[in-house]
């Protein structure tokens, strides 16, 4: 990664600064952050949240870089910075809203009024208390604030997320019910609809789980038998009963055609799907966020979908599927609109349970530039893994892992997921750098078949479209657990190659 940019978010009292790892930084680095000429923090990850400010002023943050722990720092990147002023609150509890935070009093119009009422120079602010709503929406320059001990709760009655709205789910335009939080119209030709969002907070936004999944589920398979669905019928064989009217299920956040959205501080998590979506957008950043959503069905953290340059950091995961799931749509639809996902940044990030970081398996549209750092998904199922069907079309590339610890690293061609006409292309996985890694296995649950497998898989499809140009530099592979493929294997025992060119290692075997 040659460019170093600083980049920022502010509000009137702080200002959070982050930037890329820089190709020279070794493990031993070490970064100065400089506030005005003054030493602010020194730190070993790639963001530093600057607290304290004054509203409306500009400061001059800087970044210095000790690349191999001698102690000689040079500079790496600097910013003119400018917090913001202080907003005008509107507290949703206050008149006119009366909002009630009782958990019981649905307050979908109250939160909606205040949201609506909310322009540049405002912020919605929840405070503390169990505030239950259904569907909302979020217009441009809107900033709403869950505090403290506050939390924004999703119903469990797939009729608060009526209307249905245009939307995008594993691959395919429907109509699916409108997401506890919606920002912006689907239009895959069009450019960004709404802009400059912020939700923030230390509270939590949490939706009606595995409970309201159930509820859209059999709701839906009525309305398939009353004729009434909106969900398009599989081509192919999908999954199973639930895989079709399961796509019309609400996420937690749904950003369509967005630009410039901010979401921090906050917990995450319970959606009947998906948590945070984010389709046809671009610079979208979230930080700071704790993801829980074990036990639901498709349970996935934060999925960029045909987006560009869309960044996560210090973000915990305990998901019931992928923590990160990068996309691009599914063949032929995903081909035909062409719009890839790329330019994507993810550092310091962790997972406790779920499956860990993944680019697919929808990827019509294509995946490139994936840079992966500082982050450790050693506790996840499968790691990291990017994974077609062969019939999706598209390519993975440019994709690069630093410093990080994976339970494995596969890049395959999988069974499932696999309806939808043939796009009359095989998917490319091509130009890959996986440096200073860790393979070492430590699912949470010892038991679960989904936790085994090759440390290592590189896997193209067929001797014309073999995974090609992959380098694993600076390697260590752990023992394996008892239970793995083969338990007395480690190391390049547990390693399997198919179809693969140009393929290189160097390493450790711990």
């Amino acid at each position: 990664m040659a460019d170093a940019m600083l980049q920022y978010t502010a509000t009137h009292d702080s200002l959070t600064v982050w930037w890329d790892r820089p190709d020279d930084a070794g493990a031993k680095r070490h970064y100065r952050v400089m506030v005005n000429g003054e030493m602010e923090r020194e730190t070993t990850v790639t963001h530093c949240t600057i607290r304290g400010l004054q509203p409306s002023q500009t400061y001059r943050v800087a970044v210095r870089l000790d690349a191999d722990g001698s102690g000689r720092f040079h500079g790496l990147a600097s910013v003119e910075a400018r917090t913001t002023a202080v907003k005008r609150v509107i507290d949703v509890t206050q008149p006119p809203y009366y909002a009630v935070g009782d958990g019981r009093k649905l307050n979908t119009a109250a939160i909606q009024q205040a949201l609506d009422n909310c322009d540049a120079d405002s912020v919605v602010v929840i405070p503390a208390g169990t505030f239950l709503t259904g569907a909302l929406r979020m217009h441009s320059h809107t900033d709403l604030v869950v505090s403290k001990d506050a939390t924004l709760q999703g119903t469990t009655d797939p009729a608060d997320y009526e209307p249905y709205i245009r939307s995008w789910f594993e691959g395919i335009e429907m109509n699916c019910l409108s997401s506890l939080i919606n920002i912006g119209e689907l239009d895959h030709d069009g450019p960004a609809n709404v802009t400059d969002v912020t939700i923030r907070g230390e509270g939590a936004i949490l939706s009606g789980g595995r409970e309201l999944m159930r509820n859209v589920i059999d709701r839906e398979k009525q309305r398939i038998r009353d004729g009434r669905s909106t969900a398009p019928a599989a081509v192919g064989r999908p999954d199973g009963d639930d895989t079709v009217p399961g796509r019309v299920r609400p996420r937690l956040i749904n950003m369509s055609n967005a630009s410039r959205v901010t979401i921090a501080g906050l917990t995450l998590g319970q959606s009947a799907s998906w948590n945070v979506h984010m389709i046809y957008s671009d610079h979208i950043v979230t930080y700071g966020c704790t993801f829980r959503s074990k036990g639901v069905f498709n349970g996935d953290g934060w999925d960029p979908d045909s987006c560009e340059d869309c960044t996560i950091f210090d973000c915990a995961f305990e998901t019931g599927d992928d923590a990160i799931a990068i996309k691009s749509g599914k063949n032929p639809e995903g081909n035909v609109i062409n719009r890839p996902c790329r330019n994507i940044r993810i550092f310091d990030c962790r997972a406790t349970f779920g499956f860990g970081i993944t680019l697919g398996s929808e990827m019509s549209g294509g995946i490139a530039n994936v840079r992966i750092w500082d982050c450790d998904m050693s506790s996840t199922s499968f790691g990291l893994e990017i994974k077609a069907t062969r019939k999706r079309g598209g390519y993975v590339r440019d994709v690069r892992a630093y410093d990080s610890t994976f339970s494995h690293i596969q890049l395959h061609g999988v069974p499932y997921n696999d309806d939808g006409e043939d796009s009359g292309h095989v998917p490319e996985f091509e130009d890959m750098l996986f440096d200073n890694v860790r393979i070492e296995d430590r699912f949470p649950a010892a038991s679960d078949a989904r936790g085994k497998g090759r440390d290592i898989e590189v896997c193209g499809f067929d001797a014309e479209h073999p995974a090609h140009d992959i380098t694993f530099r600076n390697l260590t592979i752990a023992s394996t657990q008892p239970g793995d493929i083969d338990p007395n294997a480690n190391g390049m025992g547990n390693i399997r190659l198919q179809f693969a060119r140009d393929i290189s290692f160097t390493g450790d075997c711990a």
